[in-house]
């Protein structure tokens, strides 16, 4: 049992020989672990008999509104998971979830193995429109970021990680080709080397999510991620190569 700030579930991989990965997963907004586990992304894992042990935190909604809370909460997981001699840890986040991975990777990048983002939530659609506008991450400037605008400081830390210091793990990102939030994507999309990239007709949703999690499993391989060849429907999902 780990000592946490919030709640979580646990899901050990079964008859491993040799080191095991951990896989730290971040629900969406008002998602929860189990949903994870019942929509099939915790079994995604097992059918392939991958040596990646879940931890699955249920951080609400609430921690997110104060970046020092849901970063207190990701820093403190991170130093009890590696305390209990993981060495090989991923980050997993859905949404609002997809947030605090890279708030946590963008503040320990060198303690994580890689990111899986499924149509992460990374500012609001103004500020996505304004670094849009400006012709995308590498070009966009902050400006003054005041001491509550997390979204602007997280898309600062996104730039200087992407673009300037080139300092942050591997990153694999989907997200949906209808999803009404995509914009997000599409802007990290453009600084990620495109077998990193998959789309998925779907919107944001549970179905286009799982699909997209399937297709990053076999994406992810080479990258360090402990890797089994799923099987893929190629008429749904398009790796942008």
């Amino acid at each position: 049992m780990f000592s946490l700030k919030v709640p979580y579930v646990q899901d050990v991989a079964p008859e491993v020989a040799g080191e095991r990965a951990l896989l730290l997963m971040l629900p969406g907004a008002k998602n929860t672990p189990q949903q994870l586990v019942e929509h099939g992304f915790i079994c995604a894992l097992r059918e392939r008999r991958l040596p990646v042990d879940v931890l699955a935190l249920d951080a609400p909604v609430d921690l997110y509104l104060e970046r020092a809370d849901i970063e207190q909460v990701l820093l403190h997981t991170l130093d009890e998971v590696s305390a209990r001699g993981y060495r090989r840890i991923w980050l997993f986040g859905i949404s609002l979830g997809g947030s605090g991975a890279m708030i946590a990777a963008t503040r320990r990048g060198s303690e994580v193995a890689g990111v899986f983002l499924l149509a992460p939530f990374l500012g609001t659609r103004g500020i996505i429109a304004e670094v849009a506008a400006a012709g995308g991450l590498s070009h966009w400037r902050p400006g003054e970021v005041a001491e509550r605008d997390h979204e602007r400081a997280l898309l600062d830390d996104l730039r200087n990680g992407l673009c300037v210091a080139s300092e942050l793990p591997p990153i694999y990102l989907g997200y949906g080709s209808e999803d009404r939030y995509r914009g997000a994507s599409l802007m990290l999309a453009a600084r990620l080397p495109a077998r990193q990239v998959v789309e998925c007709s779907g919107g944001h949703d549970w179905a286009t999510w799982l699909q997209l999690w399937h297709v990053l499993l076999e994406q992810a391989a080479g990258g360090g991620w402990p890797f089994a060849a799923p099987a893929v429907d190629p008429d749904t999902c398009e790796v942008l190569r």
